[in-house]
């Protein structure tokens, strides 16, 4: 995915957003559950150092150890819960003054998914975090308890500093629900989605459903067993999921880390379209005025994303009639703007970096000069400068897109009633003297006036803020 763009629902076909961006900020790796993080090649150190939100490790009571294992075949009495995470975090915890991350706003949620029983494997719990005073009583650092969980009755006997990771399915009272920061769901119970295209509607609004309980209880969001590859990321960011579950440490850190850049919510209303009423459709009146309007290096994704970022409405998109070209170059799959526009200007396909000119650089017969010998003006506007590829492939015959000299002295032989653009200049240098005398020579299209002469507009400050709206 290049980039993704999302949208205020509005009713229209586009999705809704679960969080509303940019305004609230972007979704990070604070929003990252990192699953069982302990099967990583580097436990603890890779999630911490990437500023995970939350961290999983499974522990079994075993001979008065807290093994950190996913099975029995995996015990190592030096992978202990305290070896691999306690130790770290408070190390982390010193370092920092108090708190689990440098940055203040940060914290982490260590989910401790208990493998054996819930009653016993606390009190071994809570008897090793007493040799950890600085996790316990720091409000950066949140222990919460979860698969084996104790039994309900007894969370109000445990210390303020154990939560409890809630059943999404269950109900819980006041006093329970102040135990818990969170709730998980097994995915595949209410959808079997695999990530790829789009989450199945019907699947959808059922998660959709579930994710709106939680948040009306004021309780965060985490769906384990479920898909863990970009395209699902973003889906779970945009149905509101607090806690991303993932296997995938450095790649989802890549993908929060990347994600401003890729993502954009419109501020502002849709504009209005144009409604065309279409009344010359059908007719085979004679043609008044032809009009190309080119945006270089625009295409079908250009398009869309223009589309989605005004809320499923472009102007473009109301045309009856579109279609599309295949302008790979002459001596290249991948074309550039010069032989791109000589293609619509000619009808030719040549060289990369050549304008007006075939393959050989023989000169082409250009629209202009089709258009001039019907009767008809021609002009050339650009919002860049006007010796660029694109504008100068509908004037210039050379090999070589650069050259700008010889780009105006083609200018001077080719039948153009108005060319408009950036073109920094000398008012000494020879070239422009003679553009003088052939053009009505303005530096703003403000000046223009009727005086009978091609026109010449030339805003020589205009490449510095051609690209900025001006």
């Amino acid at each position: 995915n290049g980039i993704n763009l999302f949208s205020q629902d509005n009713g229209s076909s586009l999705p809704k957003t679960g969080f509303t961006w940019p305004g609230a900020g972007f979704p990070t790796t604070a929003n990252a559950h990192s699953h069982n993080d302990y099967e990583k090649k580097a436990p603890f150190t890779d999630a911490y150092a990437a500023g995970f939100g939350s961290i999983e490790a499974d522990v079994f009571l075993e001979k008065g150890l807290l093994l950190v294992a996913h099975s029995k075949d995996q015990f190592d009495a030096a992978r202990t819960l305290q070896s691999l995470y306690l130790d770290p975090i408070n190390a982390a915890i010193s370092k920092n003054g108090g708190r689990i991350y440098a940055d203040s706003s940060r914290s982490l949620q260590l989910m401790i998914d208990f493998k054996t029983d819930g009653g016993t494997t606390m009190a071994a719990l809570l008897e090793v975090l007493k040799n950890y005073p600085a996790i316990t009583s720091t409000a950066s650092v949140r222990i919460v308890i979860s698969g084996n969980r104790p039994d309900v009755a007894a969370w109000n006997n445990l210390p303020p500093y154990i939560f409890i990771d809630g059943e999404l399915e269950k109900s819980y009272n006041t006093a329970q629900l102040s135990r818990i920061p969170m709730l998980s769901t097994n995915f595949a119970t209410y959808s079997k989605w695999n990530g790829k295209g789009r989450l199945p509607e019907a699947e959808r609004m059922v998660i959709s459903g579930l994710i709106d309980k939680a948040h009306k209880s004021g309780k965060k969001v985490r769906f384990w067993n479920a898909p863990d590859i970009l395209n699902s990321w973003y889906a779970f960011l945009d149905e509101g999921v607090d806690y991303i579950n993932t296997d995938q440490v450095a790649a989802i850190s890549r993908f929060f880390e990347q994600l401003p850049d890729r993502s954009f919510t419109n501020p502002v209303p849709a504009y209005e379209l144009y409604k065309p009423t279409y009344k010359n459709d059908g007719t085979t009146r004679p043609i008044r005025n032809v009009i190309i309007l080119i945006g270089d290096g625009t295409g079908l994704p250009q398009w869309y994303a223009g589309y989605t970022a005004n809320h499923a409405g472009l102007n473009v998109f109301n045309m009856h009639y579109t279609g599309l070209s295949k302008t790979s170059s002459f001596d290249n799959y991948i074309t550039d703007s010069a032989p791109g526009a000589t293609a619509i200007s000619s009808g030719v396909k040549t060289n990369n970096r050549a304008v007006g000119v075939d393959h050989t650089g023989q000169k082409l017969e250009l629209l202009p000069m089709i258009v001039k010998r019907r009767g008809m003006k021609t002009g050339v506007i650009t919002s860049g400068d006007l010796r660029d590829a694109t504008p100068a492939s509908f004037y210039a015959h050379r090999p070589e897109r650069s050259d700008n000299t010889g780009i105006i002295t083609d200018l001077l032989a080719e039948p153009i009633d108005l060319i408009m653009g950036a073109c920094p200049y000398s008012p000494s240098d020879s070239l422009f003297t003679r553009v003088k005398k052939q053009f009505s020579f303005y530096t703003s299209p403000s000046e223009v006036r009727e005086t009978g002469k091609p026109v010449f507009v030339a805003d020589p400050t205009a490449a510095k803020h051609m690209y900025d709206g001006r």
